[in-house]
């Protein structure tokens, strides 16, 4: 029987949803676990092919399904436990606290996903810069793509990788092929285990003022830095240029370029300026 028939749940196309379906994949994922005895917060239970062996570890385990169908499917078959709960809701509302409270749990913690296409970056934002406390660590499955945009070296980098790279050091474990899915989706995944930082990758007078930079330079990515920062930032003509030799960055550079440390460079800059936050000031986005 269809699971549409048994407990009302189907797939979500807008969600990005593709259903993991090959075993093999599953045990890898649940294989690298990390073995530290952490409660667990996994994203996007579905139909419970990674929520079912999640519980068999034995850990604090609450699991988040957007769906009220696979919610209440996946939560009939999980095991009655006090320390084991699905949770119906949006992950980017739910506090991790409360999640981790509704198993007795506290910080510090992991989150395990498969993650939908479609919010792929605002949980990422989510987990590394709204939350506290950040979790210990994130085993997740993402698009091939982002995977790569993660674990990228200064010359190739997005918004998404300065960002991530500022709160945890990623590593792509290994790939999984569109065929271990159902439906098999339009791109390769890649499941990535990011080791979120004590503290963040370079010293900053405030994430908010850094990401301000960060994501002013990023406005305009194939734009010389300078180009881009003035027109973020709305600065006077030249002084985008001025800013960035008094730091010893060439004005020409592309923002893809910058090491996080010269991102931080320009936060420092800026802050002593007392230059007023841009309109769009905050943390960070992509």
């Amino acid at each position: 029987m269809s699971a549409n028939r048994r407990g009302g749940a189907r797939r979500r196309p807008r969600l990005g949803q593709h259903f993991l379906r090959d075993s093999a994949v599953c045990d890898s994922i649940i294989a690298a676990v990390p073995d530290d005895g952490l409660p667990l917060i996994e994203i996007g239970a579905g139909d419970g092919v990674l929520t079912l062996p999640l519980a068999r570890l034995g850990r604090p385990l609450v699991a988040v399904e957007f769906d009220e169908g696979w919610a209440m499917l996946t939560r009939g078959r999980l095991p009655e436990r006090d320390d084991c709960r699905l949770v119906h809701g949006d992950i980017l509302d739910l506090p991790a606290e409360d999640l981790l409270a509704t198993v007795a749990a506290a910080a510090p913690y992991g989150v395990v996903g498969n993650l939908p296409y479609a919010i792929t970056a605002p949980i990422f934002r989510r987990f590394l810069g709204e939350t506290r406390p950040r979790p210990r660590w994130l085993l997740v499955m993402v698009q091939r793509e982002v995977a790569l945009q993660l674990v990228a070296p200064p010359r190739r980098r997005s918004l998404l990788g300065v960002s991530v790279q500022f709160y945890a050091q990623p590593t792509i474990l290994f790939n999984v092929e569109r065929d271990a899915f159902r439906p098999p989706p339009q791109v390769r995944s890649a499941v990535v285990f990011l080791a979120v930082r004590d503290r963040p990758a370079v010293e900053v007078p405030s994430e908010p003022r850094f990401f301000e930079v960060v994501r002013a330079g990023f406005r305009a990515p194939r734009k010389q830095l300078h180009n881009s920062l003035s027109l973020a930032l709305w600065l006077p003509e030249g002084e985008a240029k001025r800013w960035l030799e008094r730091c010893d960055i060439d004005p020409s550079r592309r923002a893809g370029t910058l090491e996080l440390e010269e991102w931080a460079r320009l936060a420092w800059s800026r802050e002593e300026s007392a230059a007023p936050p841009a309109p769009f000031v905050g943390t960070a986005r992509s």
